[in-house]
């Protein structure tokens, strides 16, 4: 069985950063597409960041956040620069994506993790 366990979470000021990270275990995704969520209180389940053979980011972090992965650690990654209040929500790692027409679709992939609360203080 496949488990995704994120951390690297935390309090943190705006403009400040963050570097999350999503290890799997049980299985490796090798070069599996690996993706990002976030949610805030009272809202949807949102997409962030996704890699594949490419790397796919929601307009709302597109150059504030990277997403990375290093294969040898079975580890992905989210480096998140710039943050501002707005980002505050608990962030998700997900897994076994069906398609890649859906990668940037929460309903797209079969594994998730518990989440990693992220508050930026304005």
């Amino acid at each position: 069985q496949v488990h995704l366990v994120e951390s690297g979470g935390g309090l943190v000021q705006a403009g400040g950063s963050l570097r999350l990270s999503c290890a799997v275990s049980g299985r490796t995704f090798g070069s599996n597409a690996m993706g990002w969520f976030r949610q805030a209180p009272g809202k949807e389940r949102e997409f962030v960041a996704a890699i594949s053979l490419g790397t796919y980011y929601a307009d709302s972090v597109k150059g504030r956040f990277t997403i990375s992965r290093d294969n040898a650690r079975d580890t992905v990654y989210l480096q998140m620069n710039r943050l501002k209040p707005e980002d505050t929500a608990v962030y998700y790692c997900a897994g076994g994506l069906r398609s890649i027409l859906r990668i940037t679709l929460s309903s797209g992939y079969d594994v998730w993790g518990r989440g990693t609360q992220v508050t930026v203080s304005s």
